[in-house]
């Protein structure tokens, strides 16, 4: 019975993540505009939504921004993480603990403070604000994956390096960065994730004639949704699906350590 119950609250779970989702693919392929009338199959909103400039033009937007935020944050936060070791460990936690505020911070609140810098300092909002503003908030996201990959193990390997005749910067590139590669990764990852999901810092950074697809998303909603953008989120759905599930079938064909 223990079991009986604890499967049902699973399915219940599982139910109230991916029906909506469900419903959402299932509407993209309704020839009619009706969300509780399905008159027959069709591609109709597949085809308008790779015809039309809007949408195509926020994919563009979203997906660039997001891999160029991504890199940015990515490289100057591991240099990040490389100077924060180096203090003494007062300074270290104090700027950990400014690292963190971001973070913690609402995204409102983040939102609005680059806006009016941006305002302040008389810079036009539009592609690069978001983009600046995206790496702000992906920093300390790198900055967390980074750091636990550099301990004194590979401050130790570091020394034994130098000590065997490598310069620092061959050290670094064939010791250090290798040990420090899952951490970069990730943080590289969880900035892309963190991008191209976000809306309400974009809102506010973004200027006029600019749109990614949660800000257009939004838009639509006060006019009416097209059907076109329920495909559109069926497409990224299936893409993140795929990659997971290549992701998961290659970490099972990886040989198991003794």
């Amino acid at each position: 019975m223990k079991k009986f119950f604890g499967n049902m609250y699973l399915i219940i779970i599982m139910l109230f993540l991916y029906l909506p989702i469900l419903t959402l693919i299932f509407l993209s392929f309704n020839e009619s505009r009706s969300m509780s009338v399905f008159t027959r199959f069709s591609l109709k909103w597949y085809q308008e939504m790779f015809h039309s400039r809007l949408i195509l033009g926020a994919i563009v937007n979203t997906f660039s921004i997001a891999v160029l935020a991504s890199l940015i944050a990515t490289v100057i936060g591991t240099l990040a993480v490389l100077g924060i070791e180096s203090l003494r460990p007062g300074a270290q936690q104090t700027l950990l603990a400014v690292n963190n505020i971001p973070m913690l911070n609402a995204d409102i609140v983040t939102g609005i403070s680059l806006m009016l810098s941006f305002l302040l300092f008389g810079i036009s909002l539009g592609y690069m604000t978001i983009l600046f503003s995206h790496v702000t908030f992906c920093i300390p996201y790198v900055i967390l994956s980074v750091r636990p990959r550099l301990n004194k193990r590979t401050d130790t390997l570091f020394e034994a390096a130098m000590d065997l005749g490598a310069s620092r910067s061959y050290a670094f590139r064939k010791v250090v960065l290798p040990e420090l590669m899952p951490g970069i990764l990730s943080g590289a990852l969880l900035s892309f994730t963190m991008s191209v999901d976000d809306f309400v810092v974009t809102h506010f950074t973004r200027g006029a004639g600019i749109n990614t697809i949660s800000t257009l998303i939004y838009s639509e909603v006060k006019i009416g949704i097209r059907p076109s953008l329920y495909a559109l989120s069926t497409i990224i759905f299936l893409i993140a699906l795929v990659a997971l599930l290549i992701v998961n079938v290659n970490r099972d064909k990886e040989p198991k350590r003794a």
